[in-house]
């Protein structure tokens, strides 16, 4: 498999920050943005992001909490959760979009990109659908409630736990309403929030690999590099 390395890159506004970056192991297909977790650009983040590689993407992520502090690095225990929400509130909302359209140039040589991105990340891969240029978005367990005022402007995948404590029923209905006919909405039936973390108590495999086939299918369809 192939193994990325932080690199440093800049957003438009001057702010320099740092970026796991892994290559395809071969001609590019096209690449992906991985947008973090409340947990920072952890073991986690960097599994996933080299995972995406391997599968013949480029693939970066972003380390949105450098304009907070550099290095921020968490787990999964509840105290880690509080001390992420405390640096997730100190963010600003268009440095991040700043953050994430520094990270779409850096790749965009590789062909198409495509935004992929977890609790958070999803809700931020939402809204780089809406507000960057990017061929696709896939939304895990992202809070969207308060930004479907804004519409995507390309396909968006949407990964749901039925037992997410976070994210009701009723907002995934919500997200349902809203949504094109371009978008495709799976529920993942008994998973909770972070279903897709290995380091999670609520990790679920099954559900985990499940929704991995439908993203990279999804991937595959809209980075125009589908495997024949």
């Amino acid at each position: 498999m192939s193994m990325g390395e932080y690199t440093t890159i800049m957003a438009r506004d001057g702010h320099e920050f740092q970026a796991w970056l892994t290559a395809a192991p071969g001609r590019p297909r096209g690449a992906v943005v991985v947008i973090q977790e409340i947990f920072g650009v952890n073991a986690h983040i960097r599994g996933v992001t080299d995972d995406f590689a391997a599968q013949g993407y480029t693939a970066i992520a972003p380390c949105l909490f450098d304009r907070v502090r550099r290095g921020i690095e968490l787990a999964y225990t509840p105290g880690d959760m509080q001390e992420g929400s405390g640096y997730l509130k100190q963010l600003q909302p268009e440095n991040t979009l700043r953050d994430l359209a520094a990270a779409v140039a850096v790749v965009r040589s590789s062909g198409r990109v495509g935004t992929v991105g977890y609790c958070f990340g999803g809700s931020m891969s939402y809204v780089a659908a809406c507000q960057l240029p990017v061929a696709c978005a896939v939304v895990y367990y992202g809070k969207l409630a308060s930004y479907l005022d804004q519409k995507p402007k390309c396909p968006v995948m949407y990964h749901f736990g039925t037992a997410d404590t976070s994210i009701p029923m009723s907002d995934v209905d919500k997200v349902k309403a809203a949504a094109d006919a371009r978008a495709l909405l799976y529920l993942y039936d008994g998973a909770g929030h972070g279903f897709n973390c290995d380091q999670r108590a609520s990790y679920s495999a099954a559900s985990a690999a499940l929704a991995r086939t439908r993203t990279l299918e999804f991937l595959a369809r809209y980075l125009g590099g589908a495997a024949t």
